[in-house]
């Protein structure tokens, strides 16, 4: 069959896949496993993605989504994706033993919507309503909390002092994703307070450049990642806005050889949560059909690197506790 094909070139995204706050949180749950001893409960997933989700339970984990499913004085882990002083709360009534897997990019928004709100500022957060995330969020902050998702939310939400105001974002959302609402917020609060750039999620950034540089040469473009995930649907509209067609692929049998058909040059990326053994496995179908010659084109070198979860004071706890 390959003969039959002419060539294909890939044109690989570099950077793609796993960040460095996925990596933290995956790691904090395989260590807890592996020191703990103890069953180990992750409210929601850790990161959207099913096939690291699978992984982890067949180590043992044990994925839920809300904390009353935990049983009483049982090690939960928080995802990456933060939760709200509520869900701390109630952990910490239950008597859970907690391990934190934040990423700290989520952490430092929600420190910077609470020392707006401490400073009597209503926050807007602009996000996907819904999303854990943005549940999380809104929940770490006291006070009148708005989300919005578009430029005519932001033209139209209602506030109480209009000199009293400040934005924070999503962190899943790009500078680009989110550059229209907030100059709509700013003309229409000049005195708004934000972020400094630095506070936008590098990997969101950095991925939806990846897929903006090989749209430029590629036909067509293929995101591994779940469907849940938002930086991975992302990445799809990214394509689909440079005027490429856009595959979201969850499994190696989502690629048809439909999709390539015709196609002379194709790009393969995956979303932030998504591991690099999906991106492989793209790769092996499509050799199955097509002489390939893979490039990869890189954007930008990250280096960045979170400290681990520290699970010591976990494992005193559990230990004090026996």
């Amino acid at each position: 069959m390959i003969q039959d094909h002419p060539p294909l070139t890939v044109l690989l995204a570099a950077p793609r896949g796993f960040c460095a706050g996925v990596e933290r949180a995956i790691q904090a749950v395989e260590d807890a496993l592996e020191r703990t001893g103890k069953p180990v409960y992750v409210r929601h997933e850790i990161v959207h993605n099913n096939r690291v989700v699978d992984d982890l339970k067949r180590k043992g984990a044990i994925f839920v989504e809300d904390v009353a499913e935990i049983p009483d004085g049982a090690v939960a882990i928080f995802s990456a994706h933060g939760v709200s002083r509520a869900v701390e709360r109630e952990a910490a009534g239950r008597g859970l033993s907690v391990l934190d897997a934040t990423c700290p990019l989520v952490r430092r928004v929600h420190l910077e919507g609470q020392r707006h709100a401490k400073a009597g500022r209503e926050v807007i957060v602009i996000g996907h309503r819904g999303h854990v995330e943005i549940e999380g969020t809104t929940g770490q902050i006291d006070g009148t909390v708005h989300v919005i998702e578009s430029v005519a939310e932001a033209l139209t939400v209602p506030v109480l002092n209009p000199e009293r105001i400040a934005y924070i974002t999503q962190t899943t959302l790009s500078v680009d994703d989110t550059r229209e609402i907030i100059a709509a917020l700013k003309a229409r609060f000049p005195n708004i307070q934000g972020p400094d750039v630095k506070t936008i999620c590098y990997a969101t950034q950095n991925r939806q450049m990846a897929v903006r540089v090989i749209a430029r040469r590629a036909e067509r473009i293929i995101v591994c990642g779940a469907r849940n995930s938002s930086n991975t649907n992302r990445l799809c509209e990214v394509a689909v806005n440079e005027g490429r067609q856009a595959l979201l692929l969850q499994d190696p049998k989502d690629l048809t050889l439909a999709f390539i058909d015709g196609a002379a040059v194709i790009g393969l990326t995956a979303g932030a949560s998504a591991p690099e053994d999906l991106v492989q496995e793209a790769l092996a179908r499509l050799a199955q059909w097509r002489r390939l010659t893979v490039e990869e084109v890189s954007v930008t070198r990250e280096d960045a690197q979170f400290a681990p979860v520290d699970l010591s004071r976990l494992v005193n706890q559990l230990a004090n506790a026996s």
